[in-house]
């Protein structure tokens, strides 16, 4: 509060907010001049690989576009936009599955709100690859018409129509970002999270660009385990049972790893919404209110479902995706390629495995990795996927 703003406007800033988008120079400065006004616009799409820092780049930027001196990282609303309590920055991240028209129209009703605070009304849509038609339509007819001092920042894999609506991407500017190298993440968990020099590069090689997850990586002792237990998986899968114990494990250990993702979350909107609806009134109509809150709860109890399941099946393929850099790694080996390894502390396993292992073998294990990673997206029973990609990797 307190923080005197200035007149004009505000001086282009390279550091500050900016200073998490790890290995994206070029877009740290094209948002920085932007917030400063030099080809600012109203829609942004941002683009990149799982973990290049989307979310990470929209939500700085909405920073710089509220602070008075262009993303300082230090006044009050710089830490209200980064901490998620800005009045004029709504942040959504689907929960489920996809993101629905009725809440996105709700959002959209919010935007065209005039800025209460900050200088713009900022409505940031994490994944919004996960719109369904419905929804895509009503965001783009707000794309189209963005209401005075509104700011669209939408986050998507990529420009791929099949991810992000054609239309909407041709409104937008695409702000793509790249997977940022070992090097650089290594260098920020060093910087930010204390660690030696040898831990980081270890993290960062096994994180594949991710920022997030070497950070979960280096932080989190369950994570390391978690890690080390798939990438036994090989050497595990000695005959049909073990196939399919194998699978139980690695399915029960993604939903023991997702079930306390929202725990307090989904307790405290359970609780809020009983408050909202008047639990324990008495007194006439309580019976009906009391009917109306049994129907609302149950929408609830829906809904945190399908975040769950997300979150299941986010971390299952976490896993698999550890799972086909092993195989990854062994190929390398084999034909003695100059490329750094996935798993630099698995590197005596993977030898092993070359050693053992055709490479056609090789690549036929980690396209029925692959496989399963697009059976589960279609929606097949991921224990179903997963036996059947545990028996593929036994046979192959």
């Amino acid at each position: 509060m307190g923080h005197r703003r200035r007149r004009g406007r505000p001086r282009v800033s390279t550091t500050g907010v900016f200073d998490e988008l790890v290995g994206q120079d070029e877009a740290r400065r094209v948002l920085a001049a932007a917030a400063a006004g030099t080809g600012m616009t109203h829609a942004w799409l941002f683009t990149g690989p799982p973990g290049s820092g989307r979310s990470t780049a929209a939500v700085a930027f909405a920073a710089a576009l509220q602070c008075p001196d262009g993303g300082c990282g230090d006044c009050h609303t710089c830490r209200t936009v980064l901490g998620g309590t800005h009045p004029d920055v709504t942040r959504v991240i689907p929960e489920g599955l996809s993101l629905g028209v009725d809440q996105v129209r709700g959002l959209i009703l919010d935007a065209s709100r005039a800025p209460t605070s900050g200088r713009w009304q900022v409505l940031i849509v994490e994944d919004a690859d996960r719109l369904t038609e419905a929804a895509a339509n009503a965001l783009l007819k707000a794309v189209e018409e963005p209401p005075e001092r509104t700011v669209f920042l939408l986050c998507a894999p990529s420009t791929n129509p099949a991810e992000i609506s054609v239309t909407i991407r041709s409104r937008c500017r695409v702000m793509g970002l790249r997977q940022p190298p070992p090097g650089a993440i290594a260098d920020l968990l060093v910087a930010r999270d204390g660690l030696d020099r040898r831990e980081a590069e270890l993290f960062a090689a096994a994180a594949q660009g991710h920022v997030g997850r070497a950070r979960r990586l280096a932080t989190d002792a369950e994570a390391r385990a978690k890690r080390h237990d798939v990438l036994q998986i090989p050497r595990r899968l000695t005959g049909l049972g073990a196939c399919f114990t194998a699978a139980v494990e690695l399915i029960e250990a993604a939903e023991a790893e997702a079930s306390g993702t929202y725990t307090d979350r989904s307790a405290a909107e359970r609780e809020a919404l009983e408050t909202a609806l008047g639990k324990g009134g008495t007194g006439k109509g309580a019976s009906k209110a009391a009917r109306g809150a049994s129907a609302a709860l149950k929408e609830l109890e829906k809904r945190q479902k399908t975040r769950d399941t997300r979150a299941q099946r986010d971390s299952l393929d976490r896993a698999l995706v550890d799972l086909a850099a092993f195989y990854r790694d062994a190929l390398a080996a084999g034909f003695g390629a100059r490329v750094a390894s996935v798993h630099p502390d698995m590197a005596d396993t993977t030898r092993a495995a070359a050693t053992r292992l055709s490479a056609e073998s090789l690549l036929r294990r980690i396209d029925a990795i692959l496989e399963c990673r697009k059976a589960i997206e279609a929606n097949v029973r991921p224990r179903i996927a997963v036996e059947a990609m545990m028996l593929a990797l036994w046979r192959a």
